[in-house]
C-alpha cells in the first residue's frame, strides 16, 4: 500500500491571510507616506488593488511610476524614491498596527493555537519585509510570537517574489520537509501559484482584494477561517470554523495515492526544531 505522507507542518502567508493588511495597513501606510515624503500623488483603493497584481512593495511602487506622469525620470532616481518611500512606509505601517487597529482575521489565532498545542510544526512564507511581520505578530501575539513559528521566509529571504516558488523552496529546504508533508494557508493567486509551483497543497481564504469564487489549484477555499460553512470542498456538516481536524483531512485528500505531488529543489538544508506528525487517524 502506498504512504501518505502526514502533516507537518502548516505554512502561513501574511498580508490578507493573517490579517486585511493590505486594506486597512499597508494603503494608509503608503498613502501617509507619499504626504510626508511630498510625493504629489495618492493612490485610490482601487488603484492599490489593481497594483497587487504585483508583489513586492519597491516593486509595487516602480511599476506604478511608469505610469506616474511626476515620476521621476531616471530608473535610478525611481529606485532611490522607491527605497525611501518604502522604508518610511513600514515605519508608518508599524505604528497602524500598534495600535491594534487591524486584527487578525476570524478562525487564525484559533488555528494557530490548535496548532501549537498539537505540536505542528509552523512557518511564515511571505513576499512582504521581515519588520512588517514583526509587527503584526508582536502586536497579536506578544514579544515571544517567534515560539510559535519554526521558520520565517520574508521578502529579503527571496529575490523572486511570489508567484515564482522560491520562497515556498526556501522553507521547504530550511524544514527539511518534502511538499506534501506540508500544507500552505494563502489568499491570492499568486500565493497558490507560489505554493503550488513546488508541490504544497494550499487552502486559500479569500480576502478583500481576492475575493474570487474560485482559484485555479486550491486544495480548498472560502471566505474565512472562522466559518465551517461556505467551503469547497465542504469542511464538515458540524463545523463552526476550519480547525486543525479539517485542515488534516483537506491535506490528506490532496497527497491521496495517485495524486502527483512536486519535490523540493536541491536547496541548502539548514535543520529545523523537531516538528510534529499528524495523520486523519489522530482526529478520528
Amino acid at each position: 500500500m502506498a504512504r501518505i505522507p502526514a502533516l507537518r507542518a502548516l505554512l502561513w502567508d501574511v498580508d490578507g491571510t493573517l490579517a486585511e493588511t493590505e486594506r486597512d495597513g499597508h494603503l494608509l501606510a503608503f498613502n501617509q507616506c507619499f504626504e510626508k515624503l511630498g510625493v504629489p500623488w495618492r493612490w485610490s483603493a482601487e488603484r492599490y488593488g489593481e497594483l497587487l497584481r504585483v508583489t513586492g512593495g519597491r516593486e509595487r511602487l516602480l511599476h506604478d511610476m511608469r505610469s506616474q506622469p511626476q515620476a521621476p525620470a531616471t530608473q535610478q532616481a525611481r529606485a532611490e524614491l522607491a527605497e525611501a518611500i518604502h522604508r518610511g512606509k513600514n515605519a508608518l505601517y508599524a505604528d497602524i498596527i500598534a495600535t491594534g487597529a487591524v486584527p487578525l482575521r476570524d478562525g487564525v489565532r484559533d488555528l494557530i493555537v490548535d496548532c501549537a498545542g498539537a505540536g505542528l510544526a509552523m512557518g511564515i512564507v511571505t513576499t512582504t519585509s521581515a519588520s512588517n511581520v514583526e509587527a503584526l505578530l508582536a502586536t497579536h501575539f506578544g514579544p515571544y510570537w517567534h515560539s510559535l513559528f519554526t521558520l520565517l521566509v520574508s521578502g529579503e529571504d527571496a529575490a523572486k517574489k511570489k508567484p515564482d516558488p522560491l520562497a515556498y523552496r526556501i522553507a521547504l529546504a530550511q524544514l527539511g520537509l518534502e511538499p506534501g508533508e506540508c500544507l500552505a494557508i494563502e489568499d491570492s493567486p499568486a500565493g497558490v501559484a507560489s505554493a503550488g509551483g513546488c508541490g504544497i497543497p494550499v487552502i486559500v481564504t479569500r480576502s478583500h482584494y481576492f475575493c474570487a469564487r474560485s482559484v485555479p489549484g486550491a486544495l480548498a477555499i472560502g471566505d474565512s477561517l472562522g466559518a465551517g460553512a461556505g467551503w469547497q470542498p465542504a469542511a464538515r456538516q458540524d463545523a463552526t470554523r476550519i480547525d486543525l481536524a479539517q485542515v488534516v483531512r483537506w491535506h490528506a485528500c490532496a497527497v491521496r495515492p495517485g495524486r502527483r505531488l512536486g519535490r523540493s529543489t536541491s536547496l541548502p538544508l539548514r535543520p529545523a526544531r523537531r516538528t510534529g506528525l499528524l495523520r486523519l487517524a489522530d482526529f478520528d
